[in-house]
């Protein structure tokens, strides 16, 4: 697979393979194209089943995390991000918010986000892992593979070539 792709040249190459995340997503990481197999976790304002996700090996994966659209608490911020460049994480995707874009923004990872804000998520709600989820109205399971680049992001149920 060449290194050579472009989230629009997919869509076109590729439309029956490829679903289009429409919602804006803010560009927050210090990488601003990314790929990767997809990881899955659901959670609800908390950022500890985040980090516990992130202190594992990611193999060049992006983990996608459906927060379920909540920009009332941070689920990631610097620390955690460091966390996925130090265990290999191609990036993260946030379907919620994040904090520390300051020093996000110079961690060489990706990151991509609904919203940020200040105040850290604690809320013990319960955690769900490895289960399709949704970003935007767009389904991504475990095994699905997330595109980012400057136009937005696409989900593909596999490894894709732009033609």
């Amino acid at each position: 697979m060449t290194d050579e792709w472009a989230t629009a040249d997919l869509c076109d190459a590729h439309p029956e393979r490829v679903c289009v995340v429409t919602t804006p997503m803010l560009d927050l990481g210090g990488t601003p194209r990314f790929r990767g197999e997809v990881r899955t976790l659901r959670v609800f304002e908390d950022y500890r089943p985040v980090l516990s996700e992130l202190t594992q090996q990611g193999r060049g994966c992006v983990l996608v995390v459906d927060g379920g659209g909540s920009i009332e608490r941070a689920v990631l911020g610097e620390h955690l991000l460091g966390h996925a460049a130090s265990n290999g994480w191609a990036g993260v995707v946030v379907f919620g918010a994040v904090r520390d874009t300051r020093i996000t923004r110079a961690i060489p990872t990706g990151l991509r986000a609904l919203a940020t804000i200040s105040q850290r998520g604690e809320s013990g709600h319960a955690t769900e892992r490895m289960i399709p989820v949704k970003v935007g109205g767009v389904s991504a399971s475990p095994g699905d593979w997330l595109w980012a680049d400057d136009d937005g992001i696409v989900i593909s149920d596999g490894p894709l070539q732009a033609d």
